[in-house]
């Protein structure tokens, strides 16, 4: 049988990037790939988990049908297209700002610490990888978030669960932030 030689470069790349992403998962177990519709980003989420539409909040969510409270959300935010995450701030910088801004802003009850920021390299871009404890009235809770910069977008990936389950998922959380690629 003889395949024609001419592949369309858009569908090859689409499935290197799906056996890339399911690779990264370690032999893809216990996760799917999510693919946002422009083609500019993907990742993985744990399986059994649905995706929740947001009304003015995480361009994507998704949280596990078991413990609710567990979710995967992707916030996309405009910066300077001259912008690279370096000029943002070091990794501990940029870690500082989204705690105190977005995670645990002043008045909101919550008190979040920072506990590891630390930076690497991926596909030719520099992500910064976060990790916090964040403490509510009536619970803790454990997130991990990875950061990067891309044609003036930041986009901010993060995973969080209940303190009590996060030794469990440390390592499926720790595959969903890394899994972050941006494709085009």
């Amino acid at each position: 049988m003889r395949f024609p030689l001419q592949v369309p470069l858009r569908s090859l790349l689409s499935v290197v990037c799906v056996v890339l992403l399911t690779a990264c998962s370690g032999a893809g177990a216990g996760l799917n790939s999510f693919q946002s519709p422009d083609g500019r980003y993907a990742f993985l989420y744990p399986t059994g988990w649905t995706r929740v539409a947001v009304t003015g909040g995480p361009t994507v969510v998704f949280h596990d049908l078991i413990n609710s409270d567990e979710t995967v959300s992707l916030v996309v935010s405009d910066v300077d297209a001259d912008n690279d995450l370096q000029t943002l701030g070091s990794a501990v910088a940029v870690g500082e700002r989204l705690r105190r801004d977005v995670i645990a802003p002043d008045g909101s009850g919550r008190n979040a610490e920072l506990i590891e920021a630390r930076e690497r390299e991926a596909s030719g871009h520099t992500f910064y990888d976060l990790e916090y404890a964040v403490h509510l009235q009536d619970r803790d809770r454990h997130e991990l978030a990875t950061v990067v910069v891309d044609r003036g977008r930041l986009y901010t990936l993060a995973t969080s669960t209940n303190e009590s389950r996060w030794p469990r998922v440390k390592d499926l959380f720790e595959s969903v932030i890394t899994s972050f690629t941006l494709l085009i």
